[in-house]
């Protein structure tokens, strides 16, 4: 039997109370546009994550059951809603709609925002999150990505009705910024094969970061099964993990086929950890090619310092924008990216890899 109070037809239209055979309360919702179709609420009114299933089942999905973590936060507080956002992204990341290490480190941002404002309201004074983000002036680049972090929080939060102003919105950086990871020289690169000789991980993984350009969440996915033969010659072929990258195809060159067969012990993937088996994650190889560098003398450079160095020696070899950006991967100047589709961007892609042909190794 349908039982529909008055204050539940003004407040959420379509909700239908229903009540069962044991005496129990079941709430389920009319899809908007579809009343016949009934979707059931795993919650009541009274429960924090009411109102996200209500609004869910109105447009016709499922809603999940309801996070016990997220049930024992005090309702509309800053803990209750970074909760929220983190169960939202593992679902995410399970959908593929956002990379694992963008996860990662909006998960520890938000862990610490939460440790430090949790029980505040959500609906938070955006000079109070100011104030937040001057605590972290000694790391302005940290400072200025928490702020982003915050930002995308709420903009989740907002899109599904948790919530209507976003506190980080016109807050500005404070990072004025160096340019970046350092780009290597063409000294730092013989420093590091001096101590890294041919054969040994730590010289391919070298290798590979300045024969493809890739990024170290690409390098550790990178192995035989992305080669593939194209007019005659041996490519690599992938889609980058960062978000909005264009594939890249790109030739391989001598000296990274070389580096790639050097090694006595060979696997799926390129890189291997000193156990013979593929780093479970950029942040394991990331440690790894530190200690690599650290161990040449080589300290504050990073595999994102190699990328910027190709850039730059593709370009003094006279390499145009548009062959850079088919071997970063890059998809910006889009009024010129039908230049650089398909075929094209194979054959910009061999042109300028071909520039580095000549390059002592």
């Amino acid at each position: 039997m349908v039982i529909g109070r008055d204050s539940m037809k003004v407040s959420y239209p379509g909700l239908l109370e229903e009540r069962l055979p044991s005496g129990n309360l079941r709430y389920r919702v009319r899809q908007d546009g579809n009343p016949k179709r009934r979707i059931a609420l795993t919650v009541g009114p009274d429960h924090p994550d009411f109102i996200e299933q209500y609004l869910t089942a109105r447009a016709g999905k499922q809603p999940q059951k309801a996070n016990p973590r997220i049930s024992n936060a005090i309702p509309q507080s800053i803990e209750w809603l970074v909760l929220k956002y983190l169960d939202a992204m593992n679902k995410m990341v399970d959908s593929g709609l956002m990379s694992p290490d963008t996860q990662k480190q909006r998960k520890s941002m938000l862990n610490r925002f939460s440790s430090e404002y949790g029980e505040y309201a959500l609906q938070m004074p955006s000079e109070k999150l100011v104030e937040f983000r001057d605590t972290m002036s000694g790391t302005p680049g940290a400072a200025d990505n928490m702020v982003k972090t915050i930002r995308a929080m709420y903009v989740w939060a907002i899109e599904r009705g948790i919530c209507s102003v976003n506190p980080a919105t016109g807050i500005g950086k404070i990072n004025k910024g160096k340019g970046g990871a350092k780009p290597w020289t063409i000294e730092d690169l013989k420093n590091y094969k001096a101590v890294h000789p041919p054969g040994t991980a730590a010289h391919l993984c070298l290798t590979l970061f300045m024969f493809t350009a890739c990024r170290i969440s690409d390098a550790v996915r990178l192995g035989r099964g992305n080669e593939e033969l194209i007019d005659g010659i041996l490519a690599l072929r992938w889609q980058p993990t960062k978000k909005g990258s264009a594939e890249v195809v790109i030739p391989i060159m001598p000296p990274l086929y070389k580096a790639t067969r050097a090694p006595k012990v060979q696997g799926e993937k390129y890189l291997l950890t000193e156990y013979g088996r593929p780093f479970k994650s950029p942040e394991g190889l990331r440690n790894r090619f530190r200690k690599w560098c650290d161990d040449a003398g080589l300290e504050g450079l990073s595999s994102h310092g190699i990328r910027k160095a190709t850039g730059h020696l593709l370009a003094h070899e006279g390499c145009t924008q548009y062959q850079i950006m088919t071997i970063h991967g890059h998809t910006q100047a889009k009024t010129s990216e039908v230049y650089t589709q398909g075929v094209e961007r194979w054959r910009l892609a061999a042109d300028a890899m071909r520039k580095l042909e000549g390059m002592e190794w």
